[in-house]
């Protein structure tokens, strides 16, 4: 994917993210991978206003997380997308701050994961067949210190291999793709099920 055609992509659901109540104000950041060797990627920009990105706005990383192109400063959680790229090979990483994924991310800290079970949607998850299958969130501490809590998503990847993403308390969801539509198919797979959950949890 080159940056440009990257930048447009992530610029258009930002605005269908933040149409959906996932990503209000300057919450969240989306990223993909533009060129593995040496690694970049294309992030939005720090302190952008979601529902007013445009692909002007979208900054171009290295591996080691420091601007090397496109426009804007990278978002500090720039290091949590290429810990995730690092450990599942990804080509896309989401970062959603919906209601359902705060809130329940709050409620269920308790128990260090939001498991969800039998429901149909679930196949819309990468290698999932069944709606029998029993998904789980990991629950992360968020953290201001961004190296340290990369460091937890690592080893939370390399002690739970099968998961599809992980909810910051009181922060948001993550979730990733081998490429974009893939990172956006389990984007709305997971914040409908977070939302279906909530309802039967919280209300």
């Amino acid at each position: 994917m080159q940056f440009s055609e990257a930048a447009q992509a992530l610029a258009t659901l930002a605005q269908r993210f933040y149409d959906r109540g996932w990503l209000m104000g300057t919450s969240g950041n989306l990223s993909a991978v533009v060129e593995r060797e040496p690694l970049r990627i294309a992030i939005t920009a720090s302190g952008q206003d979601k529902g007013l990105l445009g692909a002007d706005q979208i900054a171009l990383v290295d591996q080691d997380a420091r601007a090397c192109g496109g426009n804007g400063s990278p978002s500090a959680e720039t290091l949590l997308h290429l810990a995730i790229i690092e450990a599942r090979g990804a080509g896309a990483v989401l970062h959603t701050h919906s209601i359902w994924s705060t809130t329940l991310s709050e409620k269920m800290a308790g128990k260090g994961a939001v498991t969800i079970a039998g429901f149909e949607m679930l196949k819309g998850l990468a290698g999932v067949r069944s709606h029998e299958h029993s998904e789980s969130l990991p629950i992360l501490e968020n953290s201001q210190d961004m190296a340290a809590l990369a460091r937890r998503v690592k080893q939370t990847l390399a002690e739970q291999p099968e998961i599809h993403g992980f909810l910051l308390r009181r922060h948001g969801l993550y979730t990733w793709g081998r490429d974009l539509p893939e990172a956006k198919r389990h984007i709305e797979v997971l914040e409908f099920l977070l939302e279906a959950v909530g309802r039967l949890v919280v209300v």
